[in-house]
C-alpha cells in the first residue's frame, strides 16, 4: 500500500528508513512508513507541528487511559483534548482516567512523547477521534521523542485497529 506524498518538512529534518521500534509491526500490517528524524524534540504536539511545518491538528497524539483499570489507547488530533466522559460512555465503563508513565511504557513499550499509534508491546483497544479524518495526511510519533511519520488518517486508523468515535472535548 502506498502513502500519499507528505508535505515538505523543514530543512532541519533528515529522512530515515528506520521504522517504529518494532519494525515487524508496520511490515506485518503491509505498511511502509517513512520515519523523519528531527534534531529537536517532537515530544509534544506543538513541538512536532513546528518541526514538521504543519498545523497542530495534523499531529496525532497517542494517549493511554485506563477504563475500569484496563488500558485503552486514544488517538487525538494535536489541537484537541480528550473528553474522558465521552471515552467512558463510548466504552461503557464506570471510570476512565489518564494512565501514568509506567503503565504507558508497560502497555505500549514506549515512553510518553514517542508513543506511535500501533506496534505496541500489548494488544490494546483503540479509539480514534473522528476529527483526524478531516486531514489528508497526519503525523504520528515513531517511537522516540525525535521521530514522526506521515500517513493518511484512514490508513492509520485501520492499521491501529481503531474504532472511530467522537471523544474530543468541546471547543471553548
Amino acid at each position: 500500500m502506498t502513502t500519499p506524498e507528505p508535505p515538505a518538512c523543514t530543512p532541519s529534518a533528515s529522512v530515515s528508513h528506520e521504522h517504529i521500534r518494532t519494525p515487524e509491526a508496520p511490515a506485518e500490517l503491509g505498511l511502509q512508513v517513512e520515519v523523519r528524524r528531527f534534531p529537536d524534540a517532537t515530544r509534544t504536539a506543538a513541538e512536532a507541528a513546528a518541526a514538521v511545518g504543519c498545523s497542530l491538528s495534523e499531529i496525532v497524539k497517542s494517549l493511554v487511559f485506563t477504563a475500569d483499570g484496563v488500558p485503552v489507547l486514544v488517538l487525538m488530533d494535536g489541537s484537541s483534548r480528550v473528553d474522558v466522559e465521552l471515552v467512558r460512555r463510548e466504552l461503557d465503563a464506570q471510570k476512565v482516567k489518564r494512565a501514568d508513565a509506567d503503565l504507558v511504557r508497560e502497555t505500549t513499550g514506549y515512553a510518553i512523547g514517542g508513543v506511535p499509534p500501533f506496534g505496541h508491546a500489548t494488544r490494546t483497544r483503540v479509539l480514534a477521534d473522528r476529527r483526524l479524518l478531516d486531514h489528508a495526511v497526519v503525523w504520528a510519533a515513531a517511537g522516540t521523542p525525535h521521530t514522526v511519520f506521515p500517513l493518511d488518517p484512514k490508513t492509520l486508523i485501520a492499521h491501529a485497529g481503531a474504532t472511530v468515535a467522537d471523544v474530543r472535548e468541546p471547543a471553548k
